[in-house]
């Protein structure tokens, strides 16, 4: 499979930036009022909401869980459409000043209201809305679940609602009526981001972290038509009524959003990243198009085709808007260009994760299976330092459906990061976390038949896979004890949906080891016999992890557990070779030199007067240390660099921040600025972690999974 395709989202954005235009214009006004209703008071009141939660899911989508990372991902959220926020209103000043916006008489707080809520121009107002409503879902994520963040963004709708389409409702009581007059003497309209944008907001947040129950299309579509038509019978029956104050907000406007929004990312199909970035061009220039058409309606003698006929009027406005929007569109992406130039000068140090090497790993891998095996994809450790949501999301994309981590935190990461699927934790849950597992849906492992009991005390349902311990000695309830594993799958609280053990010695293949790790199936086996001899459903069997996989492939469970195959590595050179499988290192490793230096024959380089040169030298300091997770006794060991595609050994100790390596031999002159690449390819030369690791007399796991949090990752995608 591809990445995810959002090429269905993607062309409805530009097709909802027409409708908006279409609001701001009444195509059939001149034909039919009755009409025109139906499309700029009913139908076209789907564009708004749809905009607000295609934001919802693409920013909560990219959310980790991890605190400071996230906050940080908000701040620069926040800045970039205040940015386009201050670009709008800088463009569309000259018509505030001819409209005599400036010539009313306003307060220091009404000029703050206009740019906190309702906008300077009449369109604005969906910038500060979609700013302040992401921080309200941001922070009602911190503390909720989706379904109360939900339930609390709906309760500030339903009072929006009482000051919108429901106004009429609001009216009949006094104490409403009085408190909505005062609610607009501050705004101008309740479809703000406090009662509007939250709530479309939130259900798009809530669809990226996955969990909803999958439909077919044809299931969708229905959902959807019946949606609209509801939301067609409210919108006539409301103005019939004559409630409406304004008709940007329905009832029924809420699940035509939502299934709308989930019917388009079922149908995804190839991005189109143009489309995306030209509807929110239209959006904002459409005002000045449609006071541009008026102007040459009015220099060429047009204005009763161009303007009085509103089907033409509609049609000259949207063909100038998408002309303009082409335009900045063409400049934008010149700038950004010249952006990316900038952006990819050197950083300190930095990892590069190729994603599209682990949908390779991950097929290498099924083909290895038996037909009806599934990955199950560990990454624990922060996917061994790849960084685990960019990596779950891609192998969910490539049909992975179950993830496997080490602890709660890891999950709940996962999940706050949007990812779908099954996830396993693997090791032990404190009792105070119990409830996390339901709030997150996660399954637990049980890890012996107290542990069972534990669970069972916690008095909520969990979902569980059971480990049953065949001879590794560190989890699960040995294999043995038959009746003490009956009574785990016996507890009313746990639904077991999996049972499993680990192979303590797949990676060996030394006669003992073979022999141990068969007994280790045959004990497997020997467990599930019984559970189901005694009437018991063991759910999703799973034995193998990476080494069972390359080892033992003829196995036939339900699942296997890949985790240093999937990032493209086994623990040592040796085994590497011996697999014969076709697996692509996903990682790169690379600093920058920040210092050459020349150094004559007996001066000492770092701590310790450790290296001393036995001939006139040049040595390149580089920005990396062992506080990145480099091993400090690497240049003892032969540990070297590339530069310029060939070795340099490292010399003297590593520091925290900063190594050194020699770069004498280098023909080409080495500089302050040049990429040194410390695991990856250069040219024909390549440093394998699998290298690094036998430097460091460790392996390979090890290596990638120290690899420090300060490092920047660069993630690679070629495929779409």
């Amino acid at each position: 499979m591809a990445k995810p395709a959002f090429g269905a989202v993607d062309r409805f954005k530009w097709f909802a930036a027409l409708l908006v235009i279409a609001i701001h214009t009444g195509p059939l006004d001149s034909y039919s009022p009755k009409a025109d209703f139906l499309i700029i008071g009913v139908l076209a009141r789907l564009a708004v909401p749809f905009f607000f939660a295609a934001s919802g899911y693409f920013f909560f989508g990219k959310l980790t869980g991890e605190r400071e990372r996230d906050r940080t991902a908000l701040r620069k959220f926040l800045v970039r459409i205040g940015l386009l926020y201050g670009a709008g209103i800088a463009a569309y000043l000259p018509l505030n000043v001819y409209s005599g916006y400036f010539e009313e008489p306003r307060s220091a707080w009404g000029y703050a209201s206009d740019l906190l809520f309702n906008g300077t121009f009449y369109h604005l107002w969906y910038l500060p809305a979609l700013m302040l409503g992401t921080c309200i879902v941001y922070a009602l994520r911190l503390r909720l679940t989706d379904r109360m963040m939900l339930a609390a963004a709906s309760v500030l709708y339903a009072f929006a609602l009482l000051g919108d389409s429901y106004y009429g409702l609001a009216e009949q009581s006094s104490f409403l009526a009085g408190l909505y007059d005062h609610l607009f003497r501050v705004f101008d309209y309740t479809r703000n981001g406090i009662g509007f944008a939250p709530l479309y907001i939130g259900l798009g947040a809530a669809l990226a972290r996955g969990g909803v129950k999958e439909r077919s299309l044809s299931w969708l579509s229905t959902a959807f038509l019946a949606s609209l038509s509801l939301l067609v019978v409210e919108g006539i029956a409301l103005r019939d009524a004559g409630w409406p104050r304004h008709d940007s907000m329905y009832v029924v406007l809420v699940p035509a959003v939502y299934y709308l929004f989930r019917l388009l990312l079922a149908l995804g199909g190839a991005q189109r990243r143009q489309a995306r970035q030209a509807s929110t061009w239209i959006y904002l220039l459409h005002p000045l198009a449609i006071v541009g058409v008026r102007g040459i309606a009015k220099a060429t003698g047009l204005t009763s085709v161009l303007v009085r006929d509103s089907l033409v009027h509609y049609a000259a406005v949207a063909l100038l808007s998408i002309g303009l929007a082409a335009a900045v569109g063409r400049i934008v992406r010149i700038s950004e260009r010249w952006k990316r130039c900038g952006d990819n000068l050197p950083h300190r140090a930095w990892t590069e994760i190729d994603l599209d090497y682990f949908a390779h790993n991950a097929n290498v891998l099924r083909s290895r299976l038996p037909a009806g095996t599934e990955l199950m994809a560990v990454v624990k450790a922060d996917a061994y330092g790849h960084g685990s949501v960019r990596v779950a999301k891609r192998l969910y994309a490539e049909g992975v459906r179950s993830f496997a981590v080490a602890e709660i935190d890891e999950a709940i990461a996962l999940r706050k990061g949007g990812v779908r699927g099954d996830i396993l934790v693997l090791g032990y849950t404190p009792t105070h976390r119990l409830r996390e597992l339901s709030r997150y849906r996660l399954t637990q492992t049980v890890v012996n038949a107290e542990d069972a009991e534990r669970l069972q005390a916690a008095g909520k349902k969990l979902r569980v896979h059971v480990k049953i311990d065949t001879g590794m000695n560190r989890l699960g309830e040995p294999w043995e004890r038959i009746e003490r594993i009956l009574s785990i799958y016996r507890q009313s609280r746990l639904q077991v949906s999996g049972t499993f053990s680990h192979l303590a010695a797949a990676d060996g293949m030394k006669p003992g080891d073979i022999a141990f790790t068969r007994v280790q199936v045959v004990r497997f086996e020997e467990v599930v016999r019984q559970l189901r001899a005694a009437g018991i459903d063991p759910g999703k069997l799973h034995l193998q992890s990476s080494y069972g996989i390359v080892n033992y492939p003829e196995l036939r469970y339900d699942l296997a557990r890949p985790g240093i195959a999937l990032y493209g590595l086994l623990s040592n050179e040796r085994d590497k070779l011996r697999s014969g499988l076709d697996l692509r290192p996903v990682l790169s490793l690379k600093a920058t030199v920040t210092r050459v230096n020349d150094v004559r024959a007996g001066e000492f380089v770092g701590y310790g007067r450790s290296f001393a040169a036995l001939r006139d030298s040049r040595i390149a300091t580089l920005s990396i240390g062992y506080a990145d997770g480099i091993p400090r006794g690497l240049p003892e060991r032969g540990g070297c660099v590339l530069v310029r595609g060939r070795r340099a050994p490292m010399v003297g100790k590593i520091c925290m921040d900063q190594m050194t390596v020699d770069v004498t031999d280098i023909d080409d002159d080495v500089r302050q600025g040049d990429t040194v690449t410390l695991i990856g390819q250069d040219g024909e030369e390549r440093i394998t972690v699998e290298e690094v690791a036998g430097w460091a007399g460790t392996i390979s796991n090890e290596i990638v999974s120290s690899l420090g949090a300060r490092l920047d990752r660069q993630y690679l995608e070629r495929t779409s």
